[in-house]
């Protein structure tokens, strides 16, 4: 055995690229959490098709998860890879722009053959074209040093080869220096009931990690020391695990049992799948016949004392746009949660996008104002579904959460909190008065309207979509009655900037750039922040995670710069949005709308030509 070198980095981006079927992403994840429970910083970025078994050896069916993980702190999954795994042609093809020149590509060549060429479309072997002279190339057997590992195991063909990835993923952790055990304890936990398949895929694993060691054209492995973090425990999470445990804090923090009523669409579905582990918690959950049905129920369970929330995407947003206005109509606390995704109409529904805002915002028939807030990294949307939870009920209101693709399924080290540091929730329940009721008597700070749980003793009062008179609730016609009660309501969601955070910059307070952006693209901008301040360039970030209403010191925030530029990844979003809130400024724009996150290295060539 050649003795190998060992390189320390202080990070690196790993992809790993094959067909949907190639246990791509599971290579990811487990490769992933490996590099976390290490104590590197992680970012990851799932890439896959929206089908559940795309053309097999088509670039249509490539399924691709990339991992950023680093000594130092990681904001972004990385802009290209210094390692991509490729299981076959139509990885190389669609996937080789994600790799730096110069970087490592490891192929199972046993794949490289003119029927994948072909379902590639590709003229020539890439492995023979000089299309990968740039690279160090690895050129192993996968598929072949598989079969002859289990030569003896007694499965059957099809069950050999699904464990490739196994093998690819034991060659990457002997490349980074990492132990097998997360991944050996996996397999023993899923595979618990299926003692063949647990040590087949253990045995490949051990067997990758060992040809690892021995091929020649790896002459180096690496070491990406732990990051510093600060105290505490940690686990790897992607953003819709920390929404619904976001859910669950607020739910026992304002003694509200939760209802989630909800129907499956991509990428929202794990959030369902997530509560609906916690029954034990006292969650209620409720798998609707539709997505009317699912806010329909979410607004009866909140009448009824619950905190209700329903879950979505785009398209089954716009479905659920009456329901939210009776939810308007009939001040009751909801939470709406629309995990954004490329559209119009199905568009592509595992390709991340920002363009439901507008939606959000105005997407309802009449004067329907509702909250709009926003996380921006998969850690934090723990926080803002615990907010978006404690501005509906204390306030009496719907709120609209917007997340994306690109948080739901990417993932980054989370540190737990302690209940003692989240914000008290204190729903205005109504309780038994002297006086009579008055279901629409507000108070004074909030406009909130008491919440009247069904069944208390004279509390009862009307409830449905017709216009409300103000104070008694009863129905109404009158036509000024139905002004004063639309400005109430409007004015009651505005008055939510009282209590929401200021703007709060990333930079310097003042200066000749303000990069101005929302929701999942923080990461991205925080990295073209450091990037071009290292350089000299005055710059600074305002993000914004709560949208509807502003934040109250956003106009002084922004006089103080000459330029605000605003990246979204939609079409000019939010910045019509500021054009409208607040036109005495002037806004130059950035935009994507590809379904995929903005790379740094786009961004600041876009800078320097705007400098």
């Amino acid at each position: 055995m050649t003795k190998k070198n060992n390189v320390e980095l202080d990070e690196v981006v790993v992809r790993f690229a094959g067909d949907s079927g190639d246990g791509m992403q599971l290579t990811g994840v487990q490769f992933s959490d490996t590099a976390a429970i290490a104590g590197n910083d992680i970012s990851t970025f799932p890439d896959f098709p929206a089908e559940i078994r795309a053309p097999q050896g088509t670039v249509a069916g490539v399924s691709g998860f990339q991992v950023h993980l680093g000594h130092v702190r990681i904001h972004t999954p990385g802009d290209s890879a210094e390692v991509l795994v490729a299981m076959n042609p139509a990885a190389i093809k669609s996937d080789l722009h994600w790799v730096k020149k110069g970087g490592t590509i490891i192929v199972d060549v046993d794949n490289f053959n003119q029927r994948n060429f072909d379902k590639a479309q590709l003229e020539t072997n890439p492995l023979e074209d000089g299309s990968l002279d740039a690279y160090n190339v690895v050129e192993a057997p996968l598929t072949s040093l598989t079969k002859e590992a289990l030569s003896d195991s007694g499965l059957d063909t099809k069950s050999v080869t699904r464990s490739k990835n196994m093998f690819a993923l034991g060659i990457v952790y002997w490349l980074f220096n990492r132990k097998l055990d997360v991944t050996l304890n996996f397999l023993d936990k899923k595979f618990k009931k299926n003692d063949v398949i647990r040590e087949a895929n253990k045995k490949v694993l051990h067997a990758g990690f060992a040809y690892g060691e021995t091929i020649e054209a790896l002459p180096s492995s690496y070491t990406v020391l732990p990051a510093k973090m600060g105290k505490g425990r940690y686990r790897n999470i992607n953003g819709n695990t920390a929404l619904a445990w976001g859910f669950l804090a607020a739910s026992e923090k304002s003694k509200r049992e939760l209802f989630l009523g909800s129907y499956p669409i991509t990428p929202a579905s794990d959030i369902l799948h997530e509560l609906a582990n916690h029954k034990g918690m006292g969650v209620k959950v409720f798998q609707a016949e539709d997505e009317i049905a699912a806010v329909c129920s979410a607004i009866g369970a909140s009448f009824a004392g619950d905190l209700g929330i329903t879950t979505t995407s785009g398209p089954g947003f716009a479905l659920k746009g009456e329901a939210i206005g009776l939810a308007v109509m009939t001040e009751l606390p909801l939470v709406v949660v629309n995990v954004q995704r490329a559209g119009p109409s199905t568009g592509m529904p595992t390709k991340t996008e920002q363009s439901d805002l507008l939606q959000a915002i105005h997407g309802r028939n009449g004067e329907c104002p509702a909250v709009v807030i926003a996380p921006s990294t998969p850690g934090n949307c723990f926080y803002y579904s615990y907010y978006a939870s404690k501005i509906a009920m204390e306030h009496m209101t719907p709120v609209v959460l917007l997340s994306d693709g690109y948080l739901a399924n990417g993932a980054e080290p989370w540190k737990f909190p302690s209940v003692a540091e989240l914000p008290e929730i204190n729903p205005p329940i109504a309780n038994k008065k002297k006086d009579k009721f008055m279901p629409y008597a507000r108070g004074k700070e909030t406009l909130a309207r008491e919440w009247a749980l069904p069944g208390t003793k004279d509390l009862e009062h009307r409830i449905g979509g017709i216009e409300k008179a103000d104070i008694t609730g009863n129905v109404s016609y009158d036509p000024e009655n139905h002004e004063k009660m639309v400005k109430i309501r409007e004015e009651k969601v505005r008055r939510v900037a009282n209590f929401i955070p200021e703007l709060e910059l990333e930079g310097s307070n003042e200066g000749d750039i303000l990069v101005v952006g929302w929701g999942g693209t923080h990461g991205t901008l925080l990295t073209l922040l450091s990037q071009m301040s290292e350089e000299g360039t005055k710059i600074s970030l305002a993000h914004f995670n709560f949208i509807y209403p502003l934040p109250k010191n956003t106009a002084d925030v922004f006089s103080k710069f000459k330029k605000i530029v605003v990246c979204e990844l939609n079409n000019g979003q939010f910045v019509r949005y500021l054009r409208a809130e607040l036109p005495q400024f002037e806004y130059l724009q950035y935009n994507k709308i590809q379904g995929l996150p903005f790379m740094v290295s786009e961004l600041v060539k876009e800078f320097k030509k705007l400098i």
